[in-house]
């Protein structure tokens, strides 16, 4: 039962914490200078989130021969770039890298 009021707890606070930023912030406050750079955030934050996973295996290096997910991503990159449809990316990158580790690397 710890684990479990510890995880809840830690939720709790966390969301609190960032619900106060939103709630509290005030449109006014900002400049329009400072909002239109921090409009560029998510752009600059999402490649730091999706390209390590994709890049380094699970020893941290690079490793372009023996990776699906990097094959994967780039058949996603392209019908996403094609179809300009976030499900048909989704699945694509999904099903080439299951297709990619289940059949074509056993």
């Amino acid at each position: 039962m710890m684990h479990w009021s510890t995880i809840i707890y830690c939720g709790i606070i966390t969301y609190l914490t960032r619900f106060s930023m939103i709630f509290l912030l005030k449109e006014d406050i900002l400049n329009d200078k400072t909002k239109k750079i921090l409009s560029y955030v998510p752009s600059a934050i999402f490649p730091a989130i999706i390209f390590p996973p994709i890049l380094l295996d699970n020893t941290g290096s690079l490793d372009f021969e023996s990776n699906p997910k990097i094959l994967a991503a780039i058949l996603a990159i392209i019908v996403g770039y094609i179809s300009r449809n976030i499900l048909a990316t989704i699945f694509v990158g999904l099903i080439s890298y299951w297709f990619l580790i289940f059949v074509y690397y056993q």
